[in-house]
């Protein structure tokens, strides 16, 4: 048995590139992508990532070199992930929201070679690569993405995107790849606890989960995949090769709008998509009846299940899962039994915002004491660290040796996430690590407060962290978003703190009940969704100063938010 050896015949690297290939010579006239008036097939996809690879190559990027693109989801972006990689290089995918310190600092920190920009972050840009000035660096070469449906004619850089498409060589071979464990993206963390950190994915981890998700799910061939996850969120969960692999049509969009959502699914007959719950938001401002079911595979924040009944309700078929950018996305899924059909609706909704069970390219995943790493009983209220292991797990921090040592320990990837695992091994998170709140001693799950706070019938949104207290060391303090019409026009809201804090002594046990409640307009939040509590706990320590002390944080912190 060990005396057959692996040769090319019976071995080949395994990279997502290759589903673009596929994709070429089976569903060579079949839409790949779709953007307004802009209609491409998989056979010319395939040709424009061959032309920009040969063109990169031509520029002098090749293997480990960064190639970073500041884009929202538009037909470049897409391109890009198949392209960079194909020239040998890392595809690095910068967080459109970030302030242009951010931006610099990643350009800085990924040593990027290249630098591609849409038209409409060029301001964003320049301010960037005026701080790599100011610090005598060299910047990355670079080249402006005008709209390709509509020309903007922005100028940028050295070249526009499509002057590299049209010069390139497609018949110029791309890079190959010899090894699997070779890098493919370079994606920063969203910072939602902590500065962002760059995470190494490497072209095993990226096939492996691509079709893992796209069993787990279970998308069937060429389905219509509608771009309201960004695609810089873990290269779009891994979808953006995903879709090629099963011949979809990728239907672009530059800004997740309720009414360009809704009239790209009547337009295109959309079948998937991925958002996060704050997407479901968006579409219940002009809820509409869809004439299909929408597969929606959903992250981020746990959705609570009063949201996700209203959502069912419009024809969008919700499954929920968990993941984290270490994981190439999402790493554990609401896998749902035929049998659970049969269960009242509000029922259904608690069991889907669960997180679910490991996806198939993970090895394993439990919920552990982190102390001792051994495994909390599987009752449902055992509290412990969710834990991974597998081919989809990074590769580890960019240049981060010591928090790429803390994150593995006895062979488990540690998620900084507080879960809980039920009888039947389904796992539900409970919180971040950091968000638990301890008063006087007792553990308060964040979560478990704003999913009440969730059913109350004026509530939007909500999010709890822990204020300072006196006496109990910390106590919730809980921020909410009403709906619309709960606003008065003349200022104030139709609801008082007080009542707000009542209506929650009768639905949870008194230690859990916040002691403060805060009323926002919009809550801040990172680029996909999540929730920034670092700066509502440094809002919530100003709590106690007085409430126009509070409402001029609460400026301060939207506007770091909307940066």
């Amino acid at each position: 048995m060990d005396k057959l050896p692996k040769c090319q015949a019976n071995y080949a690297p395994l990279s997502p590139v290759t589903f673009l290939e596929r994709a070429a010579a089976v569903y060579a006239d079949q839409p790949s992508v779709l953007y307004e008036g802009t209609a491409y097939t998989w056979k010319q996809t395939y040709e424009r990532c061959r032309r920009l690879a040969s063109s990169l190559r031509a520029l002098n990027v090749s293997k480990n070199d960064v190639v970073s693109v500041l884009a929202p989801n538009v037909p470049a972006l897409y391109e890009m992930h198949f392209a960079v990689p194909m020239a040998g290089a890392v595809l690095n995918t910068i967080n459109t929201r970030l302030d242009a310190p951010k931006v610099a600092s990643i350009l800085k920190h990924a040593e990027a070679k290249a630098f591609f920009v849409d038209y409409q972050y060029v301001p964003l840009a320049d301010a960037a690569l005026e701080i790599l000035a100011a610090e005598s660096i060299r910047p990355p070469l670079l080249f402006s993405i005008d709209d390709v449906d509509s020309p903007k004619g922005v100028k940028f850089g050295k070249a526009d995107y499509e002057h590299l498409v049209a010069r390139g060589d497609p018949s110029q071979p791309p890079a190959a790849v010899t090894d699997e464990w070779d890098s493919i993206a370079l994606n920063y963390t969203s910072g939602t606890t902590s500065e962002p950190k760059g995470v190494v994915y490497s072209h095993r981890g990226a096939y492996l989960s691509t079709l893992s998700l796209l069993l787990q799910w279970e998308v069937k061939m060429s389905p219509v995949y509608l771009w309201t996850l960004p695609m810089f969120h873990c290269n779009g969960w891994t979808f953006t090769w995903g879709v090629a692999a099963r011949g979809g049509a990728n239907v672009c969009l530059r800004s997740p709008a309720a009414a360009d959502i809704y009239a790209a699914i009547a337009a295109h007959g959309v079948t998937h998509m991925c958002c996060a719950p704050i997407i479901f938001n968006i579409l219940l401002e002009a809820p509409r009846k869809l004439p299909h079911p929408v597969h929606v595979l959903t992250g981020g924040a746990p959705p609570p299940a009063a949201l996700l009944e209203k959502v069912e309700w419009l024809n969008f078929r919700v499954t929920h899962a968990y993941g984290l950018t270490e994981a190439t996305g999402p790493a554990l899924v609401c896998e749902w039994h035929a049998k659970w059909d049969l269960l009242p609706s509000h029922e259904k909704a608690r069991l889907k915002a669960r997180q679910g069970v490991g996806v198939v390219s993970l090895a394993d995943a439990d919920v552990k004491d982190p102390k001792t790493m051994a495994s909390v009983p599987r009752d449902g209220a055992s509290v412990g660290e969710i834990v991974l292991r597998g081919s989809s797990i990074m590769k580890g921090y960019y240049k981060n040796t010591s928090d790429t040592a803390a994150a593995f320990r006895d062979g488990w990837f540690l998620t900084g996430d507080v879960g809980v695992i039920h009888r039947d091994g389904y796992i539900e998170i409970k919180d971040r690590a950091k968000d638990v709140i301890i008063s006087g001693g007792e553990n308060i799950s964040s979560v478990e407060v704003e999913a009440v706070l969730y059913k109350h019938p004026m509530v939007v949104e909500a999010a709890v962290v822990a204020m300072p207290h006196p006496k109990w060391g910390e106590s919730p303090c809980a921020f909410v978003v009403l709906k619309k019409e709960y606003y008065r026009e003349e200022g104030g809201f139709a609801i008082r703190e007080e009542d707000i804090i009542s209506y929650c002594r009768n639905n949870l046990s008194g230690f859990m009940v916040p002691k403060k409640v805060v009323f926002m307009e919009e809550l801040p939040k990172t680029s996909t969704g999540k929730i920034q509590k670092f700066l509502l706990r440094e809002l919530a320590r100003g709590t106690c100063d007085g409430s126009s002390r509070v409402e001029t944080q609460v400026e301060q912190v939207l506007a770091m938010s909307r940066l």
